[in-house]
């Protein structure tokens, strides 16, 4: 079966997220969406785990629902500790494949850390201290490098991040078959590392608010089940992984260098003229995911390996239809719209990848000249650099006049 997957989001049990990130807001708008399966995100923390076994109906080894939604055991680990004489701050999603397994889990890492405090929780111990108590437990337990080029908190962050998976995870390399991009990177970012061509390449939304979901995420065909769906991300099966969903990356907020602070927005070689010096305030640059992959790559922009999972970039429905009608993204009129659009056509994603243009147009010919020129490729975007998330521009002037058909 052919279903859209998005592993990494948070509960409202983590810091700023919405109070609508609940079993009743998720399963809305996963159907919203057209997410088949959700991770639920925060597992670790107790009372999110308990009315995760309160109210989930195991439906599969590893897949359970809610309101006819799909739902598979997640939570995001935060670890800051030093290595080799370095701060260390990295995030992992945790996948579980049973309640009974996640409970166990739990058990673990209480140990390190109050799992009350936070959705995600913070370990200030070496990961590869904790990571084998954990694979300990079952051999199905999976950890994966979320949001993997993230300058802060990320395995490949430029500020207290690694220079590959072996020096993060050492003897326990092997245990490690995928990465989370993130929103500031893509696939061909990601390829031009040969260090990473046998590991996988994931997309999650990270969301924090139910409107959110789906922004990244993962296209796969075939059975719903947790084994399954591991050994099709673990082979790179373009029969059974189609495609990852992603962000046009420059829209990220850490795609460029910068300073929000001084509104300093840098191409990396603009950075390395300046020897990474902002040139308002003087102090180090956020060295953004563009230079970071620039300094660990050993292949030129462009690379394309063979048989890696194929990907498409997207802007949300949303961004669209407030550039179509001039207004916020977030104002009552878009929203109103919105809904409209899903009422009449299906979910957000089948709008965006596969509804003709001419259905999308019988209810709004601007929105469908959008999601055209989206399609297409043909917009524009200033990056996104230190925490500033990037602007799209879809419509220009003369593009505003063009006829669909």
């Amino acid at each position: 079966m052919r279903f859209i997957a998005d592993f990494h989001i948070h509960s409202r049990y983590s810091r700023a997220t919405s109070k609508d990130m609940n079993l009743e807001g998720l399963s809305k708008w996963a159907k919203i969406k057209g997410i088949s399966l959700l991770g639920t995100g925060d597992f670790t923390h107790p009372l999110w785990f308990q009315e995760l076994k309160e109210n989930l109906k195991e439906e599969n080894y590893g897949i359970y629902s809610y309101n006819h939604t799909y739902f598979i055991l997640t939570s995001e680990i935060s670890f800051i500790y030093s290595q080799n004489k370095k701060l260390r701050r990295i995030h992992l999603i945790i996948f579980a494949p049973s309640l009974e397994i996640a409970f166990k889990i739990n058990k673990i890492l209480g140990k390190f850390s109050d799992l009350s405090v936070d959705g995600r929780p913070t370990i200030g111990k070496s990961m590869l201290e904790v990571l084998p108590l954990l694979w300990e437990i079952s051999e199905d337990i999976h950890i994966i490098p979320a949001h993997a080029w993230t300058p802060w908190f990320s395995l490949f962050g430029s500020n207290s991040g690694f220079d590959s998976i072996e020096e993060a995870f050492g003897e326990y390399t092997d245990k490690i078959f995928a990465i989370e991009t993130g929103l500031s990177s893509d696939p061909p970012m990601n390829w031009r590392l040969s260090s990473l061509d046998k590991i996988s390449l994931i997309s999650n939304s990270d969301a924090h608010s139910p409107s959110k979901i789906g922004r990244e995420a993962n296209m796969f065909d075939c059975n719903m089940n947790y084994k399954e769906i591991f050994d099709a991300i673990k082979s790179q099966d373009k029969n059974r992984f189609l495609f990852t969903i992603e962000f046009f990356p420059e829209e990220g907020k850490y795609h460029y260098d910068g300073h929000r602070n001084c509104n300093i927005s840098l191409h990396p070689k603009e950075s390395i003229k300046l020897k990474n010096i902002c040139p308002v305030c003087k102090k180090t640059l956020t060295i953004g995911v563009l230079h970071r992959i620039e300094i660990l790559a050993d292949r030129e922009e462009g690379f394309t390996p063979p048989n890696r999972i194929p990907y498409v970039n997207l802007v949300p429905l949303e961004e669209i239809i407030a550039q179509a009608i001039n207004k916020d993204p977030s104002s009552p009129y878009v929203q109103k719209e919105y809904m409209r659009l899903i009422e009449n056509l299906g979910d957000e994603l089948s709008i965006l990848l596969y509804r003709d243009i001419s259905d999308i147009a019988k209810v709004s010919e601007r929105v469908a000249m959008g999601i055209k020129l989206m399609r297409d490729k043909k917009i524009s975007i200033k990056p996104g650099y230190d925490g500033v998330y990037g602007k799209i521009e879809i419509f220009n002037n003369e593009e505003r006049q063009i006829s669909l058909f």
